[in-house]
C-alpha cells in the first residue's frame, strides 16, 4: 500500500506527524506492507492533514484526518466517513489549471527521480543546448514576469545581468516572503524544491552566473530543511557543482537563513 501524507508546514501544524506515526503503527499491527511518502500540500488546507491512498483508479483522499481515524481507514477505506473520493476530481481541484504548483502534493519532494518523471529537468536539458543569449531571448519572448506586485519582465532583468561585465555573477532568490498572508513560496519550496533549483540553474546559464543563493526566512524551518536536503541531493546527482549534469558550466548554490528582517 502506498500512502501520501503532507509534511508541509500547514499540515504538520494540524497534526500530520501524529497521523504519520499512527499510520505506521497501525500498519505494522496489521501486517500491511506500507510505503509512506511525505509530500507537499495540494493547497486544500481545510482538509489537512489530507491522506491519500494509491488505487488502480487514482489517489483516494481522506481528510481532515486524525490519528483516531487511521484504524478505520486501513480496515475499510471506502466506507470511512472522511473518504473524499479521487483527489484530482474534487471540485476545488478540478476547477484549477495548475502551472507553478503542478507537482505540489503529487510528487515526493525529495525524490529527483519522481521530479524527472513528472517533467522535471526537461527545461534545463533544453537550455543546455542553447547559449545565454538564446535562453534570455526565449524567456523574453515568453512574456514571463516576476510574481511580485511590479510584474517586471523577467527577460529584461536577465538580459541586463547577461550583458553586465563582471568577474563573477550570482543568482539571488528572495524567498523571504515577508508580506503577511502569503505562502506560495513556502509551498513550492516544501512541495517541489527541485523546480526552484532547476530554475536558478537555467537563470545562471542564461546570464553567466556560477553561484546561487536562496535567502530564506528563519520562520520557515520546514522549507529550510527541505531546501537544504534538496540542494545536497542535487549536488550528489551532478545537477549542481563544477559541471552541471557533467557537461555544462559550473553552478552551485546554498541556502542563507535570515533573522526575521523584512526584505
Amino acid at each position: 500500500m502506498k500512502v501520501w501524507l503532507p509534511r508541509d508546514a500547514a499540515a504538520r501544524a494540524l497534526g500530520a506527524d501524529d497521523v504519520a506515526e499512527a499510520l505506521l503503527t497501525q500498519a505494522r499491527a496489521r501486517g500491511i506492507d506500507l510505503t509512506l511518502i511525505r509530500n507537499g500540500s495540494r493547497g486544500m488546507i481545510w482538509l489537512e492533514p489530507l491522506l491519500e491512498i494509491e488505487t488502480t483508479a487514482g489517489r483516494i483522499g481522506f481528510g481532515p484526518v486524525t490519528p483516531a481515524d487511521i484504524a478505520g481507514i486501513l480496515d475499510a477505506p471506502e466506507a470511512h466517513p472522511k473518504a473524499l473520493g479521487l483527489v484530482e476530481v474534487l471540485p476545488w481541484m478540478a476547477r484549477q489549471t495548475r502551472l507553478t504548483f503542478a507537482r505540489c502534493g503529487v510528487i515526493d519532494p525529495l525524490s529527483l527521480a519522481d521530479y524527472e518523471a513528472h517533467g522535471g529537468l526537461s527545461g534545463l536539458r533544453r537550455a543546455m543546448g542553447m547559449d545565454g543569449a538564446g535562453i534570455v531571448a526565449e524567456v523574453t519572448e515568453s512574456g514571463l514576469r516576476g510574481r511580485g506586485g511590479a510584474g517586471f519582465p523577467t527577460g529584461i532583468k536577465w538580459d541586463t545581468v547577461r550583458k553586465a561585465e563582471a568577474d563573477r555573477k550570482y543568482i539571488v532568490c528572495n524567498a523571504d516572503e515577508g508580506d503577511s498572508g502569503t505562502f506560495a513560496d513556502r509551498m513550492i519550496m516544501e512541495g517541489d524544491p527541485f523546480t526552484l533549483i532547476e530554475g536558478m540553474i537555467i537563470a545562471g546559464l542564461g546570464v553567466g552566473a556560477t553561484k546561487g543563493f536562496v535567502y530564506l526566512r528563519s520562520e520557515y524551518p520546514d522549507a529550510i530543511e527541505v531546501m537544504n536536503v534538496a540542494v545536497s541531493i542535487a549536488r550528489e546527482a551532478g545537477l549542481l557543482g563544477a559541471s552541471v549534469l557533467g557537461t555544462g558550466p559550473a553552478f552551485d548554490m546554498e541556502i542563507r537563513v535570515g533573522a526575521g528582517a523584512y526584505v
